[in-house]
């Protein structure tokens, strides 16, 4: 792992991208653990924060629960990528913008409260940019985790669960937009929030807790950059596989080393038949194209057709928008 040689931070950029402690003092918690002080730890993360190497504390979200959200991407001309991914930048609810090899060289995620914010943002991408935008939905996902080991051994991907969306309640999405921004390196960062939303910090996380425990908050803890941390050379690659094909490929696909991200998307006809996506995030191109003839050497994907689109740079990564934030006055 490039430039985190210390024992302690590479502790907490690892051990802590899950399962971030929901008490008063979730610091102290990590302190304990690690051998050291409170204010060491929130220290220590605030240089990473600087360096670049963590892009916040907080959450991530099961999709289309709690909010709506979707995989876009537009086909810029090569003079126009800066102009057209600056425009794409500028819509709030767009929280990952990345350039990558393909004419379909603009691939975004954009989010909102409803899936008609997601509509009015690709409308506004689209009229502002005058070229067309591909709407990808998601149909079902195989592997959402996303974290990285720094250390080195290979990650198993969490068995997914449905999510229950029963547990909602009036006042969840300001939590969840409040986490989605990132807690406050302060020794008792659920106040923070709770004095944001005009609520107890007792109150607060409650609602986390039962969120998490609902796998609607599907991970809570650190968010690293991981191109920052040695993580370079990053594919999406999309297979053209009937339905019905992915409904045996997908789990098998999902499990293999490197695969970070798995899951099916909506084609658009004429235009866009891919409808399984992988992410494959590795040190090197050469280590990439490794996983990904371990992968397409599968018995379901032998000799399905498929694109490599590696990134080539990132634009913007932030939180998703499941909220209208609020500040305090």
């Amino acid at each position: 792992m490039r430039g985190v040689s210390d024992p302690i931070d590479r502790a907490l950029l690892n051990d802590w991208q899950r399962d971030f402690p929901i008490t008063e003092r979730p610091f102290g918690v990590l302190a304990e653990v690690l051998g050291t002080s409170e204010t060491n730890v929130i220290e220590r993360l605030r240089a990473r924060v600087e360096a670049g190497q963590i892009t916040r504390l907080g959450a991530t979200c099961a999709p289309n629960t709690i909010s709506a959200s979707t995989l876009a991407a537009v086909a810029a001309p090569e003079d126009r990528i800066e102009e057209v991914a600056a425009i794409i930048g500028a819509e709030p609810g767009v929280n990952h913008s990345y350039l990558r090899e393909n004419d379909w060289n603009l691939w975004f995620v954009a989010t909102g409260p409803s899936r008609a914010d997601v509509d009015a943002a690709l409308a506004r991408i689209a009229q502002r940019s005058g070229l067309r935008v591909l709407d990808l939905r998601l149909v079902r996902p195989f592997n959402l985790d996303l974290g990285f080991s720094l250390r080195g051994e290979t990650r198993c991907p969490r068995l997914l669960q449905t999510p229950d969306t029963t547990v909602l309640q009036r006042g969840d999405r300001d939590i969840v937009q409040a986490l989605m921004r990132g807690l406050a390196f302060d020794a008792r960062p659920y106040a923070g929030i709770a004095t944001t939303l005009g609520r107890s910090e007792t109150e607060v996380m409650a609602r986390i807790r039962v969120l998490s425990a609902a796998r609607i908050i599907a991970r809570l803890g650190i968010i690293v950059r991981h191109r920052a941390l040695g993580w370079r050379s990053n594919a999406m690659v999309v297979w053209d596989l009937p339905h019905d094909a992915i409904t045996r490929a997908g789990p098998m696909l999902a499990a293999q080393p490197g695969v970070t991200l798995c899951y099916e998307r909506t084609p658009v006809a004429g235009v866009w038949p891919y409808r399984l996506y992988t992410m494959i995030h590795a040190q090197s191109r050469n280590e990439a194209l490794a996983r990904l003839a371990e992968a397409a050497a599968l018995p379901d994907l032998r000799g399905a057709p498929h694109l490599v689109l590696f990134s080539s740079h990132c634009f913007k990564q932030t939180g998703a928008l499941v909220a209208q934030e609020r500040t305090i006055a």
